[in-house]
């Protein structure tokens, strides 16, 4: 037989194997997810984020409101976790329970697995390494419990894998598509675009790299015309009122202290440093360090090292004061945004399994990856209570105040509210009262529907035709409610609720 038909029947084989081997690992990704998902789901954690609410009601506002459609996506947030919500997002009972988006979180979360099996198990050629990096990646539980709730990481991180995976088989079309998506998804995205160029190009390849630049640079290039189709302004997600800049701005204008990192790159590192070691535990971070530099040393895993892109981009935005992160042992020894520790574990987890590629034999390979999953995730198996997850622990302790009166307020409304009523409301967490009474968004009329809104805040004795009025205290509305100059008093306080460190939620119901 000719060595080519030899070696061919070798490579068919191979790739017979690995495509069953990515197929078991994704069947026990998807039982893992499912397992945390309905954890989340049974102890009423899937919408403890803020955030999560706030993406499940963008989502909703797509198909349920007064005018539902295109223009509910808004700016700032990426569009495409809601659009992968929206479908779900119709169904009243998977929107208030809000796996409408825990479900494309997880689905994502199991796909990155997958992928990032097939990249490594690729780059190696080794089964341990590829086990090794999809078992640390997969059984992080701060990482299993963000894919259970709505929010975006996790779909981007399985898109992020996806495209390191065809940048490790030189797949410059695979590799711009993902990357097009990740784009939609996360800013993380815009920031790796010239480095896979650049790894394109270093790769000799001028025809691939160009085509990753065209396919990927859509996703950017699409966001800067919409926020120029609905907001007259290209950067409106980057300079309008709701960018992070801007609020991280509005609170120093109130007296919050700037945040140490603010424009302190040693100290932005020392954060993000700190973040992920909470996040993915210390002896993983070490062993990463080692992997990532044998990544780069050796060819065939170089591309791996494109997975630890988003360190650097976190540490230049802490640096920037647009995103801030605080964890409990450093100043203001608070929680916030500790989840974007996450974004290095695919490139942890993958550096990890290199170091037990590179071993000589299948045996030394195999006692490796054992080892590697036993010191990675040991700590977390040795202290298994969610009070030891910090992603977990941040969403629980910034949303108490927050669903306290979110409970409070929407038993007033189970009580007191009739369909048809309608209700003027403030926007952003308060939507989450709606939610969780099973109020349609049709019911009401808050700052997404644009020209309808805004007359009945400047003239509400003319424009204002909504039975029941929800106010954060001191707002636009409350304003006009309580100061009344050319018009008589409109309305009455019949509740109002807050909470530790929250704003005061009110409610008035208009005078007949």
């Amino acid at each position: 037989m000719p060595a080519t038909g030899i070696s061919g029947r070798l490579r068919s084989s191979r790739g017979h194997s690995e495509s069953k081997e990515v197929l078991l690992c994704l069947a026990l990704a998807t039982l893992l997810s499912a397992a945390f998902v309905l954890f989340s789901l049974h102890r009423g954690y899937t919408l403890y984020y803020g955030d999560a609410a706030s993406h499940l009601n963008i989502a909703r506002r797509l198909t349920d409101g007064r005018n539902p459609g295109y223009e509910q996506l808004g700016t700032v947030w990426l569009p495409l976790p809601h659009v992968l919500m929206a479908p779900l997002a119709r169904y009243d009972s998977l929107w208030r329970s809000g796996l409408a988006g825990a479900i494309p979180a997880a689905v994502f979360f199991v796909l990155g697995t997958g992928f990032l099996y097939a990249a490594v198990r690729h780059a190696t050629g080794s089964r341990a390494a590829a086990i090794a990096a999809a078992g640390l990646f997969a059984g992080n539980p701060n990482l299993l419990y963000l894919q259970s709730t709505p929010m975006n990481e996790p779909i981007f991180l399985g898109l992020f894998a996806a495209a390191v995976y065809f940048a490790v088989r030189g797949q410059a079309l695979g590799a711009g598509v993902a990357i097009l998506l990740a784009t939609l998804t996360r800013y993380d995205a815009w920031f790796v675009i010239p480095f896979f160029v650049l790894f394109f190009l270093l790769g000799r390849s001028v025809k691939a790299a160009v085509l990753f630049l065209l396919l990927a640079s859509l996703g950017p290039l699409y966001w800067f015309a919409h926020n120029q189709y609905i907001y007259s302004d290209a950067l409106e997600f980057y300079r309008g009122p709701h960018a992070p800049r801007a609020i991280y701005q509005r609170g120093l204008d109130r007296g919050y202290a700037r945040h140490p990192a603010d424009h302190n790159l040693v100290v932005a590192a020392r954060y993000y440093r700190r973040a992920t070691e909470l996040a993915l535990g210390r002896p993983l971070i070490w062993l990463a360090a080692a992997g990532i530099a044998l990544a780069l040393i050796r060819r065939s895993t170089r591309a791996l090292a494109l997975l630890a892109l988003p360190a650097p981009f976190y540490i230049l935005s802490l640096h920037s004061g647009g995103t801030p992160i605080h964890v409990p042992d450093l100043y203001p020894h608070s929680y916030y945004n500790t989840r974007y520790a996450l974004a290095v574990l695919p490139a942890c987890a993958a550096a990890a399994g290199v170091l037990a590629g590179i071993l000589p034999r299948p045996a030394l390979r195999v006692l490796a990856a054992v080892a590697l999953l036993t010191v990675g995730l040991g700590g977390w198996l040795l202290h298994p209570s969610v009070e030891s997850w910090i992603t977990w622990k941040e969403s629980q302790v910034n949303s108490r105040g927050r669903r306290q009166w979110t409970g409070e307020a929407a038993e007033f409304f189970r009580r007191a509210y009739r369909p048809g009523d309608g209700i003027f409301t403030a926007s952003g967490d308060v939507l989450a009262v709606y939610q969780t009474a099973g109020i349609s968004l049709r019911e009401t009329l808050n700052d997404g529907y644009g020209l309808a809104h805004l007359p009945a805040v400047q003239r509400p004795d003319l424009f204002l035709h909504e039975r029941w009025i929800v106010c954060v205290a001191g707002d636009a509305m409350s304003f006009q409610l309580v100061n009344p100059r050319r018009y008589a008093r409109l309305a009455e306080r019949v509740a109002a609720f807050t909470a530790d460190r929250e704003p005061v939620i009110e409610i008035y119901r208009k005078l007949p």
